[in-house]
């Protein structure tokens, strides 16, 4: 028997608002921004949802866990506001990019799915 469960996934950001628009237009989620300035992601069941909470400090260091993402495209990300850090090459299948805000995700385009 687990020790826990998961409860939700939070990202922290110094712009909810601008974290929250890009993860809800590329994840087909809605935005809901709060009162406070947080806001939070939301889709056809309470599982998709997804918390953008304001912090006072920037991201300084790479990600420890980051978002696997399939995308039909890398253009379409990087029109929303993503960049490529780390282009697919070789083997790998993937392609390591960064939010407006720098963190970290990594896109599965729709060929290595």
């Amino acid at each position: 028997m687990a020790i826990a469960r998961f409860k939700d996934l939070c990202l922290d950001a110094g712009d909810p608002a601008r974290l929250g628009a890009f993860w809800a237009a590329v994840l087909g989620l809605a935005w809901e921004a709060k009162d406070d300035g947080d806001g939070l992601l939301t889709g056809p069941t309470p599982q998709h949802t997804i918390w953008v909470n304001r912090v006072p400090e920037a991201k300084t260091v790479k990600h420890r866990v980051h978002l696997d993402i399939y995308a039909q495209d890398l253009a379409g990300l990087e029109a929303l506001g993503a960049t490529v850090v780390e282009p697919r090459h070789g083997a790998r299948t993937w392609t390591v990019m960064a939010d407006p805000e720098g963190g970290e995700f990594c896109a599965f385009t729709e060929d290595a799915a």
